[in-house]
Parts: structure tokens; C-alpha cells; sequence
């Protein structure tokens, strides 16, 4: 069934898009044109091919959260410019009256 420029009149009107006469009867053969690729798409997909969301299948790519042995504190520490207590050394970067 092709569409017509009443067809998409209407259309446009639900969409609350203005249109002139020569757009109205441009616009009815290509919206026809893409109403028949989007019927194709349904004929190919059938029962056999199941809906998914993306054309491939996705994994999560993130590792497992697992408590791993670390680097020992005395390696971290020795390229440090300054150490105290076996933490680094910062210079100071709030007032004493705001701390």
C-alpha cells in the first residue's frame, strides 16, 4: 500500500512538523521506500534468528575484585623524596586553622 500525500499530512501533523504541498507529495515515494526496507528487515529476521540488542555478543571485560598480594611498602617508598612512619611525606596544603 503506498502512502500519499494525505498519508503524510497527517504524519507530519502527529509530528508537528510543517510541510509544504511539493514536500508532502516529495516526501509520500521515499517514506514508501523506507517503510518497504523496514518490512524486508521483518521477513529475514524469523523465528530461527533470536532478538538480541547488538549485532554481536558482548562479555564483561572487567576481572574478578579479588584481594591479591601488593608490592611490599619498603619497594613503594624507596624512590620517595621524603618518609615517615613507612608513609609518604607530603608538604603541608591546608592552614593549621582550617585543619
Amino acid at each position: 500500500m503506498a502512502l500519499t500525500a494525505q498519508d503524510v499530512a497527517r504524519l507530519a501533523d502527529l509530528a508537528r512538523i510543517e510541510l509544504s504541498d511539493d514536500e508532502l507529495v516529495r516526501l509520500a515515494p521515499q517514506l514508501d521506500v523506507i517503510l518497504d526496507a523496514v518490512a524486508s528487515v521483518g521477513r529475514v529476521a524469523d523465528l530461527d534468528v533470536p532478538p538480541t540488542s547488538h549485532a554481536i555478543e558482548l562479555s564483561n571485560v572487567f576481572r574478578d575484585d579479588e584481594v591479591r598480594p601488593s608490592w611490599p611498602a619498603t619497594a613503594v617508598l624507596a624512590g620517595a623524596p621524603a618518609v615517615e612512619d613507612e608513609r609518604f611525606r607530603v608538604p603541608r596544603v591546608l592552614d593549621e586553622e582550617a585543619s
